[in-house]
């Protein structure tokens, strides 16, 4: 395989050389960077107890306030509004629409169609047959007076009036270009002047403040831009390492608490408070409730049977007052009741009847 030929594999991006870094650099990053340890701590664990907080009070508060609130806009008023537009705004505009048809745009339609369109074939007849001719004769006669009364004035104008009026002008003209040059030439020479006076100053200016820049501004430009860099880099690296320790606290406060609160309280609920629960629900609560029950069952039985009583000394008072119920009579039948039947057997019968 040839070296040269690229390979299907993406090219790996090597890392900028590090500039070398000197002895003061050296000797400033240290102790800045612990001062800004020192001074960015409180603030990453305070920011870190505000984002906690926060976040407890979205999750407890805000989000459920905030669909609370979104419950309560959509009934009292995306409902409403939804309401409004689907029978009120929509049915009238429906009719406005409607109405707008009927007695705006078919007039219109109906005076363009029955009116204005046979008044335009009457226009364009009479345009072709009557203004067309007038109008040539109308146009030969303007163009005749045209010529004599605008062309003819106007050559004899510009031949007596305009020309000699244009040479005294250009003349003018000539004369300004003339003396425009000369106040340029003049300004001109004035500027080469000033600038070879300006170009002696700029000399003698420009040196020491090169000087200056080179020996004494660059140097001193330098030193702050490297305090100022290592002063980043320190409240950077400051800023990484309080969040690991504000985390580390977080963690370490977070397990204090569920070992002191909430451990005991989850064994006491587990442990201690669901058996005793149980223990009442068997022992109590239950033999309660099934003696409530039978008393309760007792009790019905017992108002079902006074109220059996009542019902029955009421029958009888009545019975005793008006007497028991009417029976009714029977009906005289032609045929034998059912228990004195006739049969073949019987002695009722004209054959066996003695």
């Amino acid at each position: 395989m040839d070296l040269d030929e690229p390979s299907g594999e993406p090219p790996v991006r090597q890392p900028a050389p590090q500039q070398p870094e000197g002895c003061l650099v050296v000797a400033i990053r240290l102790p800045v960077r612990i001062v800004a340890l020192v001074l960015v701590l409180p603030v990453r664990m305070a920011w870190d107890a505000l984002v906690v907080a926060g976040r407890l009070l979205n999750d407890i508060l805000l989000r459920p306030l905030g669909r609370a609130l979104l419950w309560l806009g959509r009934i009292l008023v995306v409902l409403p509004l939804a309401g409004l537009w689907r029978y009120a705004v929509v049915p009238l505009g429906k009719a406005l629409a409607l109405l707008v048809r009927v007695l705006v745009l078919a007039p219109p339609v109906w005076c363009h169609r029955h009116l204005l369109t046979p008044v335009g074939h009457a226009l364009a007849w009479l345009y072709a047959h009557v203004l067309t001719p007038a109008a040539v004769g109308l146009g030969a006669a303007l163009a005749w007076l045209a010529r004599y009364l605008v062309a003819v004035p106007a050559r004899r104008l510009y031949a007596w009036v305009l020309a000699p009026a244009g040479r005294a002008i250009a003349w003018c003209v000539r004369g300004v270009w003339r003396l425009l040059v000369l106040l340029v030439t003049g300004i001109g020479r004035v500027l080469h002047l000033v600038a070879r006076v300006l170009r002696v100053l700029v000399v003698l200016v420009t040196l020491p403040a090169s000087a200056l820049w080179r020996w004494v501004l660059a140097p001193a430009g330098r030193v702050l831009a490297a305090v100022g860099r290592e002063v980043g880099d320190a409240l950077q690296h400051a800023w990484r390492i309080a969040g690991h320790l504000s985390l580390a606290a977080g963690r370490i406060l977070g397990t204090l608490l569920r070992w002191i609160f909430v451990e005991p309280a989850r064994r006491l609920y587990r442990r201690v408070l669901t058996p005793v629960g149980h223990l009442v629900r068997d022992v109590v609560l239950r033999p309660a409730a099934e003696a409530a029950r039978a008393a309760g069952r007792t009790g019905r039985q017992a108002l079902a049977a006074a109220r059996a009583s009542v019902r029955q000394a009421r029958a009888d008072v009545r019975r005793l007052l008006f007497g028991g119920p009417r029976q009714p009579q029977p009906v005289a039948r032609r045929e034998p009741s059912g228990r004195g039947t006739r049969t073949l057997d019987s002695s009722t019968t004209a054959l066996t009847k003695d």
